[in-house]
């Protein structure tokens, strides 16, 4: 609806498009290896980037429609990765890279679809962190990517 959706939609997908490539380039051999800054597998990792998507996205709406955040512990976060590596530990490629391009056209279409005022509004994520706003989790949506991308390819030297 507005300039910043769609500025922040852009600067997304294209992190977007940096991952796909990554993850669709991926061996078996580089699925399995684990990675030193997660500690869980390649495979896991990129499945965490594909799903993580729909989280951070979930929270962005919150805070965009002006609702609380979840206040969520940071322990809380910790615990729900580390489920999330168990319950994938053996998702396959082909599913995780589906799974991230369905998230990932579903937060685009989000941020699209906000206007350029509520980015402005704000409310607690993290319990005992400052209030962050629906502009700061677009940014997040990307940097997210970064990140887990980050240690994907240092981990598979690609």
């Amino acid at each position: 609806m507005g300039g910043r959706g769609e500025t922040f939609a852009k600067q997304f997908e294209a992190k977007v498009q940096e991952a796909t490539a990554v993850m669709e380039k991926l061996s078996d051999a580089d699925w399995k290896k684990v990675t030193s800054a997660e500690k869980w597998p390649v495979g896991v990792t990129a499945h965490h980037i594909a799903s993580a998507h729909q989280g951070i996205g979930g929270i962005l709406k919150l805070l965009a429609d002006g609702k609380a955040g979840p206040n969520m512990p940071m322990e809380g976060l910790h615990q729900m990765n580390a489920q999330h590596a168990k319950d994938f530990a053996s998702c396959t490629k082909a599913e995780t890279v589906a799974l991230h391009k369905k998230n990932a056209a579903a937060a685009a279409a989000l941020l699209r679809s906000i206007d350029d005022p509520a980015f402005d509004r704000s409310s607690a994520v993290f319990s005992g962190a400052p209030p962050m706003s629906a502009g700061q989790m677009a940014g997040i949506l990307s940097s997210h990517i970064d990140e887990h991308l980050g240690s994907i390819r240092s981990t598979v030297g690609k």
